[in-house]
């Protein structure tokens, strides 16, 4: 299943926040990078402590990474996923400021 925003074609995506074990972000954090459909992960101030972008060609797919494979990095305590809407609304913003179709 493809997202449609507008006339670009969006790959089911979440927004994954984590909850790691204490001191073990950057060892989260190397497990990630080794999981296709991770495409960005960053450490974060908060109540979570890693927030990633996951995409995949399908639903199952993202289901599937994020179930079997995010969840089950070593050190990770906790998870909350946030599935991206399809939304006409949905917008990113450029190097320049400058507001353009949603990327992720």
């Amino acid at each position: 299943m493809l997202f449609f925003i507008g006339d670009y074609k969006m790959n089911p995506a979440a927004y994954v926040t984590i909850t790691t074990e204490q001191g073990a972000g950057e060892e989260v954090l190397k497990g990630l990078k080794k999981i296709p459909g991770v495409k960005k992960a960053s450490a974060v101030y908060g109540r979570r402590d890693i927030v990633a972008i996951v995409y995949k060609p399908t639903m199952d797919g993202l289901k599937e990474t994020i179930t079997w494979r995010v969840r089950k990095v070593d050190k990770v305590r906790d998870t909350e996923t946030l599935i991206v809407v399809e939304d006409e609304s949905a917008f990113s913003r450029n190097e320049e400021g400058k507001i353009e179709k949603f990327k992720l």
